[in-house]
This record gives structure tokens, C-alpha cells and sequence, in this order.
């Protein structure tokens, strides 16, 4: 990679998306790649299975690229993306209500998780302890309602704040509080305080290239 394009990989969306409307549409895919991720975490926040979560990403990624023109920066490139990815989780489930199902549908319905505290006595058994925490808390996640399931993603997984939740949710940023106070009063404490937020909904770097290369194809 040539020095300037590492420059590039660095610089602000704004910036990446001012470059592509010029005409370098190469660029695109560093803001695939970059925000791949959040709409990961978005798609299966709804229950979706992860080779539909992988459609929605690239039908989101589509639809941002050529609507670009329209996007005029008042909000952040990643909030406007992941607005985009909502709808289209929220279109999918509409067309999709008589056969959609949760990812986990071996999640107890009674929402009691067992969970035994351990004492790690290594790098290792706390790597092994973290990956069990992050799929239960996957789990419990799942059964939580959509509406506080999203609002818990996106700002306690994906980090935004109370008012990109709101704006890219449609709800007031008094909506977003209660949800979020609501969602975590449903998760149970003692995995409030362990949860690893890298490890939960993680879109692994190898399916980077799979997205990158069907988003391209298709513009």
C-alpha cells in the first residue's frame, strides 16, 4: 500500500466521502470496511441469522454509495449508514414476519441464565472466560424487545451517543434513555459489570473481503 493511500485510510469520512463524489470511487471500500462492524451488530441485534445479516449489510452499503450525492454531511457519515441499515432491517423483517426467528433459538424463554463466576488463573482461561461471556450475553441480548435490544447495541456495543441513537432510531433522546435504563435492567448484574463489548455480535475480519467484493459488483 502506497503511502498516500494509507493517509487516505486514515482520514475523516467526510473527507474519504468528499474523494468519492469526485470520482474516486475506490475509495468506497475503506468506508466498507470501516463501518462493517457497526452494521454487523445492528443487523443481528434484530434476531437476524448471520448470512442475512451479511445481505442487509451489502444491500446498506449499495443503497449509501448511491444515494451519496444526497448526503450532505449534518450528521455523521456512520449514523447516516446505520439509519440506512435500520430501514432495511426494519423492510426485511416486515416482508419476512411469517418466517424470521431469532438467531439463538436455544435461548431458555424463562430469560434465567446460569452463570457461574470464576476465578482466572491465566491470559488463556480469561481469553476462554471472555468468549463465554460474550455469548451469553449474546443470548441474553436476544431476548430482550427489538426496540430496547437496538437501543443497548447501539450505545453500549457500537458507542454512539444519546443523540445518534435518537437520530438514527427516529425517537427523542428521552426515548433512548428509558430504553437503555429499561434494556439493561433486563440484563442480569452480575454480566453488566463483566460483559466484553468486542467480543459480542463480532464481525470477523474475514468476511471484509467478501462484503467489499459484492458491494463492488453490484455498483
Amino acid at each position: 500500500m502506497h503511502k498516500t493511500e494509507v493517509v487516505v485510510g486514515y482520514a475523516p469520512d467526510s473527507e474519504i466521502v468528499s474523494k468519492i463524489k469526485a470520482g474516486e470511487k475506490n475509495l468506497f471500500e475503506i468506508l466498507i470496511r470501516r463501518h462493517n462492524g457497526a452494521l454487523y451488530k445492528v443487523g443481528r441485534s434484530f434476531g437476524f441469522t448471520h448470512d442475512d445479516v451479511q445481505d442487509l449489510m451489502q444491500e446498506a452499503h449499495i443503497a449509501a454509495y448511491l444515494n451519496l450525492e444526497k448526503f450532505e454531511s449534518r450528521s455523521a457519515y456512520k449514523t447516516w449508514l446505520i439509519r440506512i441499515m435500520l430501514n432495511k432491517c426494519y423492510h426485511w423483517t416486515m416482508g419476512n414476519a411469517h418466517k424470521s426467528k431469532p438467531a439463538f433459538s436455544e435461548v431458555s424463554h424463562t430469560g434465567e441464565v446460569n452463570f457461574t463466576e470464576k476465578s482466572p488463573s491465566s491470559d488463556g482461561h480469561r481469553e476462554v472466560l471472555n468468549r463465554e461471556l460474550g455469548r451469553v450475553l449474546e443470548e441474553c441480548i436476544e431476548q430482550l424487545a427489538p426496540e430496547y435490544r437496538t437501543v443497548f447495541v447501539l450505545r453500549e456495543l457500537e458507542g454512539l451517543n444519546v443523540h445518534e441513537t435518537a437520530e438514527v432510531m427516529s425517537i427523542t433522546e428521552a426515548n433512548v434513555k428509558v430504553r437503555l435504563n429499561r434494556a439493561k435492567s433486563m440484563l442480569r448484574k452480575k454480566l453488566e459489570s463483566w460483559y466484553p463489548k468486542a467480543a459480542v455480535y463480532e464481525f470477523n475480519l474475514i468476511y471484509c473481503d467478501q462484503i467489499v467484493k459484492r458491494v463492488f459488483e453490484r455498483i
